[in-house]
């Protein structure tokens, strides 16, 4: 690991201040919009069903991501790292653990719109409750594994912030990184892919095709597609060959999915928007007032 708390020589400081505005913004951006999400959740009745279930799991997984971000972006303006090795760990362990939740996340939800929409298929509580179980014991339990020694976890290049080790390179990663992300991102896209195409190719015969089938699967590739690129030249040739700043990239582009996907699963979805509104205006659901009545 690199010495905890030294920046590195080779961003000057008006590109540290820059990061760090960067990942300031997309951290408050994201933490703002998830939560706002989060809370109309908590606040309105009409929301509380199996499959809204699924889409709160990934804005607390989007919500971890920020306040992952919020971490990185504070070190960076402080131009140093001030949480030493056992932070660093922490907070790769934390990012590790929320990233992989917010991918299966997506998957989980294509998957339940592909039942809703073609088999008709109502998800009952227990299935919604065990499939965010599953997604979020799943990732963890693939986040912790480099604290046991298969993988690592050390500085992003710039030294503020924390996750995989890529630069090692050697047989302990490459088996992780390959095994880790067949399961974790290489399936998880498969199921969302493969669930909005069946759902296209049937909603488009009977003229009822309202969902775009396309933006989810585009989400995760544009997302966390630099991060898989980078991790996979990483494992095949020399990653000092590329420039230590263009490794900054796939950071901040990851750290932008959280405000994406609120965008397109929260506010994009009719109920969860007038929801949100709801909360935000005061006003109570006609579920909750016919409640109290």
């Amino acid at each position: 690991m690199a010495e905890p708390g030294t920046l590195s020589s080779a961003f000057e400081e008006l590109e540290v201040l820059t990061v760090g505005t960067v990942l300031l913004v997309e951290a408050l951006c994201g933490l703002s919009l998830n939560g706002l999400t989060i809370l109309s959740f908590c606040k309105i009745p009409e929301l509380w069903t199996p499959g809204h279930l699924l889409v709160l799991s990934l804005a607390l997984a989007d919500s971890g991501i920020s306040l992952n971000a919020l971490v990185a972006a504070v070190s960076s303006l402080r131009r140093h790292w001030p949480y030493g090795s056992d932070g660093c760990q922490a907070h790769g362990f934390q990012g590790f653990t929320v990233a992989l939740a917010s991918i299966c996340s997506c998957a989980a939800i294509a998957w339940e719109r592909y039942h809703h929409h073609c088999t008709r298929s109502r998800l009952v509580w227990s299935s919604a409750s065990a499939v965010v179980l599953f997604v979020w014991l799943s990732s963890a339990f693939w986040a912790a594994l480099p604290l046991l020694g298969w993988g690592h976890y050390d500085y992003e290049p710039l030294g503020t912030c924390c996750t995989l080790d890529y630069k090692r390179a050697d047989r302990n990663f490459t088996s992780y990184l390959f095994t880790m992300a067949f399961f974790n991102f290489v399936l998880p896209l498969f199921i969302t892919a493969i669930s909005y195409w069946l759902m296209e190719q049937k909603l488009k015969k009977s003229g009822l095709l309202k969902v775009n089938t396309t933006l989810p699967v585009r989400i995760l590739l544009l997302g966390w597609g630099p991060y898989a690129l980078l991790y996979l030249y990483a494992a095949s040739a020399d990653v000092s060959s590329i420039p230590l700043k263009l490794q900054m990239v796939p950071a901040l582009v990851a750290k932008a999915v959280p405000i994406i996907n609120a965008c397109h699963y929260a506010l994009g979805n009719e109920v969860i928007c007038r929801g949100l509104w709801q909360c935000l205006s005061g006003q109570r659901s006609k579920a909750s007032v016919s409640t109290r009545n």
